[in-house]
């Protein structure tokens, strides 16, 4: 393996990073591109409480480690779906965010603002390939995509040619359009049509289709993550205050009760401030460089000879958990 210090301006610019799978990082990202009235939750379990709550839902996303599918055992359709965008992926580590894309150009009710309307307007008339190149050479997504790398002050290049057994991860999309709804994964050639959607109810269709992929890995991988493509939370809670206030100017209904409505729907959108105040510092954190802190921290401690006793601390804590580890380990997990 080979290290180096910088990356080439040029390389740089071509080259997309790999980026963090979390929902605060997704939905800032779908803003930047232009996308109005969208953000990305984490859906933890596939109850219909929790879909439900999250409604409406424009699209899934799926994460998990990759393993060779050659969809044989799946409706492929290589040519692809009429009315459905599908774009090959064609470089590296673009995926999180193309899978993002596929679900927002598939999705209805949904502003993509004007860089994505632009591509989808341009590439529509173009097969899986040439659209997979239009995402992958375009520079807006490409900027804004790598503005969540973690700054590294090292590159580390390897001459080892990737194997099974490495840790290689991958996100696809699971969309409606018309009715029929459609798995996206950018490694296939077209997209994969899982079944009909009836009543608009298509998260019913889709739920059987991803437990089967975590049922088919889940023996030898846990590490899984499904997000939501959903309506604003602020907007969605927004408009239920309306209707309830215009029921309460009507004389319709529970005054007490529409009131307690009222006040609980603003408690929500209260909350939904503050974790988008959350995700935007998490997000800055992500994005600023340690690294001279750091350094400059430790050269200070050296020369004021207090960095022999920092470390000799750090040691000794270090040792005491992994102590602590072992002895837990032993004693089977008991405190």
């Amino acid at each position: 393996k080979v290290l180096h210090s910088s990356v080439s301006p040029s390389a740089m610019s071509q080259a997309w990073c790999t980026i963090e799978s979390d929902p605060g990082v997704f939905t800032e990202l779908i803003q930047r591109i232009g996308v109005k009235g969208v953000q990305v939750e984490e859906i933890y379990d596939l109850s219909d409480e929790t879909l439900n709550a999250l409604q409406p839902v424009h699209g899934l996303i799926f994460l998990f480690k990759w393993v060779k599918d050659d969809a044989s055992d799946r409706n492929l359709l290589s040519g692809g779906a009429p009315g459905v965008f599908f774009a090959k992926q064609v470089v590296q580590n673009a995926c999180a965010t193309q899978a993002i894309i596929s679900v927002l150009m598939n999705a209805s009710n949904v502003d993509l603002g004007p860089e994505l309307s632009r591509i989808k307007e341009f590439a529509s008339a173009l097969g899986p390939e040439m659209i997979g190149q239009v995402i992958g050479q375009d520079r807006v997504l490409r900027t804004v995509h790598n503005s969540f790398s973690r700054p590294e002050p090292f590159m580390v290049e390897s001459d080892e040619k990737g194997t099974e057994d490495d840790d290689a991860f991958h996100f696809i999309g699971y969309v409606p359009v018309g009715n029929k709804l459609y798995e996206l994964d950018g490694l296939q050639p077209g997209p994969i049509e899982i079944g009909d959607v009836k009543d608009g109810k298509w998260l019913e269709v889709a739920k059987p289709a991803i437990e089967k992929r975590i049922q088919k890995y889940s023996q030898k991988e846990i590490r899984f993550n499904l997000l939501a493509i959903v309506k604003n939370r602020q907007e969605v809670f927004s408009e239920e205050i309306k209707k309830l206030q215009a029921s309460l100017s009507k004389g319709e209904g529970d005054e007490a009760k529409i009131k307690a409505g009222i006040e609980d729907y603003e408690g929500k959108i209260n909350q939904e401030k503050q974790k988008f105040k959350k995700w935007e510092e998490e997000n800055v954190r992500r994005k600023h460089n340690f690294v001279p802190f750091v350094f400059n921290l430790l050269k200070e401690l050296a020369q004021n000879g207090k960095l022999d006793k920092v470390v000799e601390v750090a040691q000794k804590k270090a040792e005491a958990r992994m102590e602590a580890a072992a002895n837990k380990a032993k004693s089977g997990g008991k405190k």
